[in-house]
């Protein structure tokens, strides 16, 4: 039998909820394998997909999908206040840039490890960082790197400035993304088997060391961050 809060949110389908605390997505109904996190205050759409014990849902800042297990809509309650996207010029987002980098700076001083879609921190996917990072500021970004690469305005590699976002991956598609610090050095956070196993600093070139090395050659690409994701309401 389902308790009041999961019959309120099941029947409840059309209507916009909120995070009361920090939220697992899973990438199936099985809700075994973690897609996304959503923190506490985020804002989300309850579809009317019920499959065995979870519901799928949208995320309303970033269009993300994900299912949530029944068991944890007792932290969603109906949003008081719907969710409104927020436009920031180019100028604006530049003035915050430097506390972008903070952000990860400070992520990387805390004990962390790689979490394939972890974005709550501390432990974080590669654009998983990149999108809790902008967000302290203000600013959102779509939620996987790929997307990430679409969302923002290419820049080359000689044209790189701090917190500009590098891309990384195979020729069809990026698989990874980084933070320019500056004097050819990014932040990122790379997974166990190929890299650093959490947050960490690396630097742009062939004479790095191995996980360096091997994150340059997958090279794609570099985008700078000129404008906010306005999601759906």
């Amino acid at each position: 039998m389902l308790s009041n809060s999961e019959s309120q949110i099941l029947n409840l389908t059309s209507n916009e909820y909120q995070c009361l605390a920090d939220l697992n997505l899973y990438d199936s109904p099985e809700c075994t394998r973690l897609a996304t996190q959503s923190a506490a205050g985020r804002h989300l759409q309850v579809t009317s997909n019920q499959q065995g014990t979870a519901v799928e849902v949208y995320l309303c800042e970033d269009n993300y999908p994900g299912w949530v297990s029944f068991s944890d809509v007792g932290l969603l309650q109906p949003a008081t206040v719907l969710y409104q996207a927020q436009s920031l010029s180019e100028a604006e987002i530049q003035k915050r840039l430097p506390e972008v980098i903070a952000f990860t700076q400070q992520a990387m001083q805390q004990s962390n490890y790689y979490l394939w879609g972890g974005t709550v921190g501390p432990n974080y996917d590669c654009s998983g960082l990149m999108q809790a990072a902008f967000v302290s500021v203000g600013v959102w970004l779509p939620r996987d790197a790929y997307q990430q690469e679409a969302f923002t305005q290419s820049v080359t590699i000689a044209e790189l400035a701090p917190g500009d976002l590098i891309f990384f991956g195979t020729p069809i598609k990026t698989t990874h993304v980084g933070l320019y610090l500056g004097d050819g050095h990014y932040i990122h956070s790379s997974g166990k088997e190929q890299g650093r196993n959490g947050i960490g600093i690396d630097i742009l070139s062939e004479q790095g060391d191995v996980v360096s090395r091997s994150y340059y050659q997958q090279l794609r690409g570099a985008g700078r961050v000129v404008r906010s994701y306005e999601g759906r309401g």
